[in-house]
Protein backbone atom coordinates (compact mmCIF):
# COMPACT_ATOMS: atom_id res chain seq x y z
CA UNK A 1 0.00 0.00 0.00
CA UNK A 2 1.53 3.74 -1.08
CA UNK A 3 0.99 6.46 1.18
CA UNK A 4 1.29 9.96 -0.78
CA UNK A 5 3.37 12.39 1.85
CA UNK A 6 2.55 16.13 0.91
CA UNK A 7 4.70 19.06 1.91
CA UNK A 8 3.00 22.16 3.05
CA UNK A 9 4.80 24.93 0.65
CA UNK A 10 3.49 27.58 1.97
CA UNK A 11 5.07 26.94 5.53
CA UNK A 12 8.41 25.69 3.89
CA UNK A 13 8.40 28.91 1.30
CA UNK A 14 11.36 31.84 1.86
CA UNK A 15 10.15 35.26 2.64
CA UNK A 16 10.59 37.50 0.01
CA UNK A 17 12.33 41.03 0.02
CA UNK A 18 9.09 42.41 0.03
CA UNK A 19 7.66 41.29 2.59
CA UNK A 20 10.64 41.21 4.69
CA UNK A 21 10.36 45.06 4.03
CA UNK A 22 6.63 45.01 4.94
CA UNK A 23 7.86 43.37 8.50
CA UNK A 24 10.19 45.54 9.02
CA UNK A 25 8.02 48.44 8.88
CA UNK A 26 5.24 46.88 10.57
CA UNK A 27 7.78 46.70 13.31
CA UNK A 28 8.81 49.73 12.82
CA UNK A 29 4.74 51.76 12.98
CA UNK A 30 4.42 49.33 16.39
CA UNK A 31 7.40 50.52 17.85
CA UNK A 32 6.78 54.08 17.16
CA UNK A 33 3.12 53.70 18.57
CA UNK A 34 4.42 52.21 21.85
CA UNK A 35 6.94 54.72 22.35
CA UNK A 36 4.60 57.67 21.89
CA UNK A 37 1.85 55.96 24.23
CA UNK A 38 4.96 55.74 26.68
CA UNK A 39 5.89 58.95 26.51
CA UNK A 40 2.44 60.52 26.65
CA UNK A 41 0.95 58.63 29.50
CA UNK A 42 3.89 56.65 31.77
CA UNK A 43 7.30 58.11 31.73
CA UNK A 44 9.07 60.85 29.92
CA UNK A 45 12.80 62.25 30.19
CA UNK A 46 13.65 66.03 30.63
CA UNK A 47 17.28 67.19 31.05
CA UNK A 48 17.78 69.97 33.77
CA UNK A 49 18.63 73.53 32.12
CA UNK A 50 19.53 75.48 35.30
CA UNK A 51 20.97 75.57 38.55
CA UNK A 52 17.44 76.35 40.52
CA UNK A 53 16.96 73.06 41.56
CA UNK A 54 20.68 72.77 42.82
CA UNK A 55 22.14 70.58 44.79
CA UNK A 56 19.36 68.18 44.12
CA UNK A 57 19.10 68.24 40.86
CA UNK A 58 22.31 69.90 38.19
CA UNK A 59 22.86 71.33 35.11
CA UNK A 60 23.04 68.60 32.65
CA UNK A 61 21.17 66.18 34.84
CA UNK A 62 18.46 64.26 32.69
CA UNK A 63 15.69 62.85 34.84
CA UNK A 64 12.69 60.88 34.26
CA UNK A 65 9.28 61.61 35.37
CA UNK A 66 6.59 59.57 36.20
CA UNK A 67 3.30 61.08 34.22
CA UNK A 68 0.60 58.90 35.38
CA UNK A 69 1.06 59.24 39.22
CA UNK A 70 -1.10 62.46 39.38
CA UNK A 71 -3.84 61.10 36.83
CA UNK A 72 -3.49 60.04 32.96
CA UNK A 73 -3.99 63.06 30.72
CA UNK A 74 -6.65 62.72 27.85
CA UNK A 75 -4.36 63.79 25.28
CA UNK A 76 -3.72 67.24 23.83
CA UNK A 77 -6.26 69.07 26.72
CA UNK A 78 -5.50 69.53 30.53
CA UNK A 79 -8.16 66.62 31.42
CA UNK A 80 -6.93 64.21 34.17
CA UNK A 81 -8.49 60.80 34.33
CA UNK A 82 -7.46 57.95 37.16
CA UNK A 83 -5.36 60.05 39.27
CA UNK A 84 -3.24 58.04 42.07
CA UNK A 85 -2.46 60.29 44.38
CA UNK A 86 -2.62 64.03 44.54
CA UNK A 87 0.69 66.18 44.83
CA UNK A 88 2.32 66.40 48.29
CA UNK A 89 4.48 68.99 49.88
CA UNK A 90 8.31 67.81 49.04
CA UNK A 91 7.07 66.44 45.71
CA UNK A 92 9.37 68.01 42.93
CA UNK A 93 7.11 68.08 40.00
CA UNK A 94 7.30 69.25 36.30
CA UNK A 95 4.58 71.90 35.11
CA UNK A 96 3.80 73.76 32.34
CA UNK A 97 5.36 77.42 32.97
CA UNK A 98 1.97 79.13 33.63
CA UNK A 99 3.33 82.80 32.06
CA UNK A 100 4.25 80.59 29.17
CA UNK A 101 2.98 76.91 29.31
CA UNK A 102 5.25 76.07 26.04
CA UNK A 103 7.69 75.69 28.54
CA UNK A 104 8.36 73.42 31.00
CA UNK A 105 9.52 74.27 34.55
CA UNK A 106 10.81 71.36 37.35
CA UNK A 107 10.21 73.01 41.54
CA UNK A 108 9.61 71.48 44.75
CA UNK A 109 5.95 71.52 46.13
CA UNK A 110 6.09 73.72 49.00
CA UNK A 111 2.39 74.93 49.98
CA UNK A 112 -0.78 72.49 48.46
CA UNK A 113 -4.51 73.90 48.64
CA UNK A 114 -5.45 75.76 51.94
CA UNK A 115 -1.83 75.78 53.10
CA UNK A 116 -0.36 79.43 54.11
CA UNK A 117 2.88 80.09 53.11
CA UNK A 118 5.30 82.81 54.54
CA UNK A 119 8.74 83.80 54.71
CA UNK A 120 10.95 85.60 57.13
CA UNK A 121 14.57 86.19 56.38
CA UNK A 122 14.98 83.27 54.40
CA UNK A 123 13.39 80.63 56.41
CA UNK A 124 9.80 79.24 54.93
CA UNK A 125 6.86 78.76 57.41
CA UNK A 126 4.02 76.38 56.04
CA UNK A 127 0.69 76.80 58.25
CA UNK A 128 3.34 78.82 60.76
CA UNK A 129 5.70 75.98 61.34
CA UNK A 130 9.13 75.62 59.61
CA UNK A 131 9.27 73.89 56.58
CA UNK A 132 11.08 70.33 56.74
CA UNK A 133 13.44 70.68 53.70
CA UNK A 134 16.79 69.17 53.83
CA UNK A 135 17.79 69.71 50.25
CA UNK A 136 17.14 73.35 50.25
CA UNK A 137 20.49 75.48 49.80
CA UNK A 138 21.22 79.13 49.90
CA UNK A 139 24.32 81.06 47.99
CA UNK A 140 23.92 84.51 48.90
CA UNK A 141 24.69 85.67 52.35
CA UNK A 142 22.53 88.93 51.98
CA UNK A 143 19.10 89.04 53.06
CA UNK A 144 17.03 91.62 51.45
CA UNK A 145 14.24 93.33 54.26
CA UNK A 146 10.97 93.76 53.86
CA UNK A 147 9.07 96.10 51.26
CA UNK A 148 12.55 96.25 48.92
CA UNK A 149 12.62 92.43 47.30
CA UNK A 150 10.39 89.74 48.17
CA UNK A 151 12.82 86.84 47.37
CA UNK A 152 13.52 86.51 51.29
CA UNK A 153 10.76 87.93 52.60
CA UNK A 154 7.49 87.00 51.47
CA UNK A 155 3.75 87.08 52.48
CA UNK A 156 1.60 85.65 54.06
CA UNK A 157 -0.39 83.97 51.00
CA UNK A 158 -2.69 81.48 51.00
CA UNK A 159 -2.72 78.57 48.63
CA UNK A 160 -6.03 78.25 46.66
CA UNK A 161 -7.86 75.04 46.17
CA UNK A 162 -6.56 72.83 43.24
CA UNK A 163 -3.58 75.21 43.00
CA UNK A 164 0.02 74.38 44.14
CA UNK A 165 3.32 77.08 45.78
CA UNK A 166 6.63 75.86 44.32
CA UNK A 167 10.23 76.85 45.13
CA UNK A 168 13.57 75.80 43.84
CA UNK A 169 15.64 73.92 46.13
CA UNK A 170 18.46 76.94 45.33
CA UNK A 171 16.58 79.65 47.11
CA UNK A 172 18.43 82.32 46.22
CA UNK A 173 18.65 81.83 42.83
CA UNK A 174 14.99 80.29 41.64
CA UNK A 175 12.49 81.89 39.52
CA UNK A 176 9.36 80.03 41.08
CA UNK A 177 6.40 80.93 43.03
CA UNK A 178 7.61 84.13 44.78
CA UNK A 179 7.83 85.72 41.80
CA UNK A 180 4.92 84.63 39.08
CA UNK A 181 2.56 82.66 41.17
CA UNK A 182 0.75 79.53 41.91
CA UNK A 183 0.56 76.32 39.80
CA UNK A 184 -2.73 74.64 38.67
CA UNK A 185 -2.83 71.23 39.31
CA UNK A 186 -4.35 70.67 35.66
CA UNK A 187 -0.11 72.37 34.48
CA UNK A 188 1.06 69.34 35.80
CA UNK A 189 3.48 66.93 33.62
CA UNK A 190 4.43 64.55 36.29
CA UNK A 191 6.84 63.39 39.25
CA UNK A 192 10.64 63.61 38.82
CA UNK A 193 12.07 60.23 39.87
CA UNK A 194 14.98 59.49 38.45
CA UNK A 195 18.01 60.54 37.29
CA UNK A 196 19.44 58.44 34.18
CA UNK A 197 22.32 60.07 33.10
CA UNK A 198 23.98 63.59 33.95
CA UNK A 199 26.85 65.01 32.07
CA UNK A 200 29.18 67.84 33.49
CA UNK A 201 30.09 70.00 30.23
CA UNK A 202 32.02 71.86 32.63
CA UNK A 203 34.46 69.19 33.03
CA UNK A 204 33.38 66.94 29.86
CA UNK A 205 32.77 64.53 31.63
CA UNK A 206 29.82 61.79 33.08
CA UNK A 207 29.11 61.84 36.67
CA UNK A 208 28.55 58.19 36.85
CA UNK A 209 27.85 58.56 40.50
CA UNK A 210 24.28 60.30 39.43
CA UNK A 211 22.98 57.84 37.08
CA UNK A 212 20.46 56.02 38.48
CA UNK A 213 19.82 58.16 41.49
CA UNK A 214 16.12 57.86 42.94
CA UNK A 215 15.25 61.63 42.80
CA UNK A 216 14.16 63.19 46.19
Amino acid sequence: MKTDIKQDHALASKPTAKSKLKENIEALVIAIILALFIRTFVVQAFKIPSGSMQNTLLIGDYILVNKFIYGIKVPFTDYTLIPIEKPKRGDIIVFKFPKDPDKDFIKRVVGVGGDEIRIVNKKVYVNGEPENNPFEVHVDPQVYPPGLQIRDNFGPVKVPEGELFVMGDNRDESNDSRFWGFVDLSAIRGKAFMIYWSWDSENFGVRWRRLGDIIH
